[in-house]
């Protein structure tokens, strides 16, 4: 019997120490590091409301739980696609009508469009209020600052038209401004492009009364893509699933933004490391109310790009002898959304 118990302690000994063992493999397994994949997002501008979900992403943590270490970064001089193109940015924020000259140079930019930030376009002209340029028309006799860009003039001079007025008698001035409301209370210009949900919330919260419409409620056509997210090509065709993880947590920091603007705003303000949004708190909150309104708005889901409506701009711009080469069902692609 003695023998008996000894026997059966030394195997339940020898249990526990395999079982202690193993507890020490599973401990030192757990706490070891986890690598992640560093990615470089380079933003279009200092940061705002377009790039709500990104920092929220970043800050919830849904990038790192999907094995990312995320660096935002602002732009360089010659452009956020540039980066993009060589490779010192995997993804990068851009506009489908900036991205034309991207795709038409001698040497094309190796990126394309994988997400949709807001789905329709925001893009209209800022006036103050009493100056009649309630209407593309009343842009006649007016100042209107330009970048003289020519799918800028183009897209102006066509609702200027659409609407019965004369584009030529459009006083068009240089645009070297950096802040369209204290430039327009300043009378610096009686006109000047922007964003409804930057631009237009910008002056209410500031108490200056302004006039806004919206290019598209003129011209169909002119509801395209702006901003969207761009990717570098050889990261895409090297890595897609990395791409598909990357994106499907960047799809989460935006439908969160969507579903809770209030902490959204905080977090972006958080993240700011340029200092561009200290004191602007009620502004930044106001215009993220309307753009996460308008990250997913009639979309099944939040970055879908609608290839007919990318296709009208762009054979639009191709008709107007706005476009060397005919850029459409080229540029754009949803395949990084889908899990």
């Amino acid at each position: 019997m003695k023998k008996l118990i000894c026997s059966c302690l030394a195997v339940c000994m020898a249990v526990l120490l395999v079982a202690c063992g193993d507890k020490k493999n599973v401990a030192k397994k757990t706490t070891e590091p986890k690598t992640l994949k560093k990615i470089t997002f380079c933003l279009d501008w200092t940061p705002n409301t377009h790039h709500s979900g990104i920092y929220v992403a970043q800050a919830k943590g849904f990038y790192e739980e999907a094995g990312f270490e995320v660096e935002i970064v602002q732009p360089p001089e010659n452009g956020a696609e540039l980066m993009c193109s060589a490779g010192q940015a995997q993804f990068a924020i851009a506009s489908q009508d900036t991205l034309v000259n991207d795709w038409t140079q001698d040497s094309p930019l190796g990126i394309t469009a994988v997400a949709a930030i807001i789905q329709h376009n925001t893009l209209g002209i800022l006036s103050r209020k009493g100056d009649g340029i309630d209407t593309p028309k009343g842009l006649m006799n007016k100042n209107y600052s330009t970048w003289g860009l020519p799918i800028e003039c183009t897209i102006l001079e066509n609702i200027v038209e659409r609407d019965g007025g004369d584009f030529s008698k459009v006083n068009l001035l240089a645009n070297d401004i950096t802040n369209e409301v204290e430039a327009l209370a300043e009378k610096k210009t009686d006109a000047i492009w922007a964003f409804e949900g930057w631009g237009k919330t910008k002056a209410d919260v500031n108490n200056i009364a302004v006039d806004f419409f919206r290019f598209r409620d003129y011209d169909s056509v002119l509801d395209y893509y702006s901003p969207v997210i761009v990717a570098n090509d050889k990261f895409l065709r090297e890595m897609p699933d990395i791409a598909k993880k990357f994106m499907k947590a960047t799809s989460k920091g935006y439908e969160y933004a969507a579903n809770y603007p209030e902490d959204a705003a905080k977090i972006l303000i958080e993240g700011d490391t340029t200092g561009t949004l200290k004191g602007e708190e009620v502004f930044v909150n106001q215009s993220q109310k309307f753009e996460s309104a308008h990250y997913i708005d009639d979309a099944k889901n939040w970055g879908f790009i609608d290839e007919v409506r990318w296709n009208k701009f762009y054979t639009w711009l191709y008709n107007n002898g706005l476009c060397e080469k005919d850029l459409t069902n080229f540029g754009f692609t949803n395949e990084y959304l889908q899990d």
